[in-house]
């Protein structure tokens, strides 16, 4: 009787057209939640400015020449500052969304039925 020897290598292919779509999903999935939080930090002026557009110019300008004539430790200060909310609002949001970071199962579903 002869022996059968099995190759320890799968017969399964590897579906490089799903890992681009997971590619791309999560690459809008990240620049949605970008959009999202400079929406958010815009929306945080606006409140500040008394939702007017004219409030809301008004702190900017003042913001603007404060940032100007900062001197390098306090501009370095700020931007440590803008950096750690802007994280802080994409790890909220991301949070909050993470149940549409996976593509959906009909997306696994169509790719599965294309072999």
């Amino acid at each position: 009787m002869a022996t059968v020897i099995q190759s320890l290598r799968s017969d399964r292919k590897v579906d490089y057209g799903y890992f681009l779509y997971f590619g791309l999903h999560v690459a809008g999935f990240l620049a949605t939640t970008l959009l999202m939080t400079w929406g958010i930090m815009v929306l945080f002026f606006i409140l500040i400015g008394g939702f007017s557009l004219d409030g809301m110019m008004h702190h900017l300008a003042n913001l603007s020449t404060r940032y100007v004539a900062a001197d390098e430790g306090r501009i370095s200060q700020f931007k440590l500052i803008i950096g750690a909310v802007q994280l802080s609002l994409a790890i909220a949001i991301i949070f909050f969304r993470r149940h549409s970071l996976l593509p959906s199962s009909n997306a696994r579903a169509g790719a599965a039925n294309n072999d």
